[in-house]
């Protein structure tokens, strides 16, 4: 795991990045030069504009326009292709975006699990906020565009071409990371873990969007839906028809519907992830088991069951436990207990850390029987929100300059993110890490039947694709 021991070191190049960008110092920070553009690139972007002609531009079809459902299979299959005959550079690419992600998503993270009590579970995908961000990049001027490249954790040294952020080779790289996860056994194989990523872009009636834009997007998400509804008459009936329009269109059922569209925005740029694992080796119990929410309250849930050799680390010091579970050869689910369930929020302060991959390494091979809630966590948080929370809210605000995505004097409104996140049981064959059985005293039993941390990570770009904290496995995050 090469890749993890980056993260501790890159991860101060990020801190110097925002403190950078919060108090304007020089400060010399080592450039990602995969992630910059190349001298032959800038040569042609600083081509007089004279010489270059207008983007194309489009205006988006009515919501009520008919739309095809969203093939995940297909979705699948696209991102495995992805990956298959990767070059050394594209994979070094996708390790040194997999470290400002996790960063940047532990960050926000922290962000999210403030504004929720303790009692209410919280779901993030840091691919999703990473790439949302730098979707918001492709399409920004400056002084926009080197805010957010700062903010994404690659500030400019002396702010020439060549020290400028390339969003498609970033959002290339988000690519090979979500396939990454999904790749094993190739396309066309049976799926254990499904991941497909859609990109609602909802405008006011008329706005013109411009197509290299919406074009670029296509690496991060393929499904880049672009549809025009009247923002501003009525718009808890604008968020309705939003609701109800991606539903229509992708089946999920998600957590914390948008709602509350500011009548004044012209642009919504809405993100829907959805994940779903199947747990080798794991059986759905007989029946519903309880889950303690809190000393007193408990759910009945139904619960997995698996019994082999997993990794696991006890923190005596620190009063919590790690379990690892693989999801596949690439990809494994870190499950994260607090000895005692009151100190989670204390736990999960400590552990969603930039040293976070670094401390995994304590984990070690042991029999265990594991019991945990089969999951269907539902997630939605709106960026500005965290964004102002980062004491940011000017970022993507009336006054920034977005005029790679359209001429018109765009006012961003939501900027959703929503996660639907599933596990369960792949019944009928054996666990990835097990060996025959383990039976006897010597098998630790691991129950997860109250409040947990989980994180999924995908080893070979040591990216954090999900954080999340289950406190009721019935209830939206």
């Amino acid at each position: 795991m090469a890749p993890a021991g980056l993260s501790l070191g890159a991860s101060v190049l990020c801190l110097l990045a925002w403190a950078r960008l919060a108090t304007a110092d020089r400060v010399y920070i080592h450039p990602f030069h995969l992630l910059v553009y190349s001298k032959s690139s800038c040569d042609q972007l600083e081509k007089p504009r004279a010489e270059s002609p207008p983007d194309p531009t489009f205006t988006p079809v009515p919501i009520q326009a008919k739309s095809s459902a969203v093939d995940e299979q297909a979705l699948r299959e696209q991102l495995v292709r992805a990956t298959q005959q990767l070059e050394a550079e594209e994979r070094l690419r996708a390790v040194k975006v997999g470290v400002l992600l996790n960063f940047m998503g532990f960050h926000m993270y922290k962000m999210l699990s403030e504004t929720r009590s303790a009692a209410s579970g919280a779901v993030l995908s840091p691919v999703a906020l990473f790439g949302t961000l730098t979707s918001f990049y492709l399409g920004a001027l400056d002084p926009t565009a080197s805010r957010l490249q700062a903010f994404l954790g690659v500030p400019g040294e002396d702010q020439g071409c060549t020290s400028r952020l390339d969003g498609h080779k970033v959002l290339s790289a988000l690519q090979t990371i979500q396939g990454l996860l999904v790749a094993q056994g190739g396309a066309g194989s049976r799926a254990r873990l499904l991941l497909s990523t859609v990109v609602g872009l909802f405008t006011a009636p008329g706005l013109r969007l411009k197509q290299p834009f919406v074009q670029g997007l296509s690496s991060i998400s393929p499904v880049t839906l672009s549809r025009s509804l009247d923002l501003s008459t009525d718009p808890d009936l604008a968020a309705e028809k939003i609701n109800r329009f991606m539903q229509a269109v992708t089946g999920w059922e998600m957590g914390r519907p948008l709602t509350g569209v500011n009548p004044d925005s012209t642009l919504l740029f809405n993100t829907y992830v959805h994940f779903q694992g199947k747990m080798k080796g794991f059986s759905l119990l007989p029946g519903l088991q309880e889950f303690w929410v809190d000393n007193t309250t408990s759910v009945s849930v139904p619960m997995l069951l698996g019994i082999g050799t997993f990794h696991y680390w006890s923190d005596t010091q620190n009063n919590l436990s790690v379990t690892r579970v693989p999801l596949s050869a690439n990809a494994c689910l870190l499950l994260i207990q607090p000895h005692r369930a009151p100190d989670l929020r204390q736990v999960e302060a400590l552990t969603f850390q930039h040293n976070f991959l670094t401390r995994m390494k304590n984990l070690s091979p042991r029999a265990i029987r594991l019991t945990m809630p089969q999951l269907t966590l539902k997630g939605s948080y709106d960026l500005q929100d965290l964004l102002a929370q980062t004491k940011l809210p000017a970022l993507l605000g009336a006054e920034a300059n977005l005029g790679k995505i359209s001429d018109a004097n765009l006012r961003v409104g939501k900027v959703l993110n929503s996660v639907l996140f599933e596990l369960k049981a792949d019944e009928g064959e054996q666990p990835t890490e097990s060996a025959p059985q383990p039976a006897g005293p010597e098998v630790l039993e691991v129950t997860l039947n109250s409040p947990f941390l989980l994180a999924v990570l995908e080893r070979d770009s040591a990216a954090l694709h999900f954080l999340g904290r289950v406190s009721n496995p019935l209830s939206a995050a």
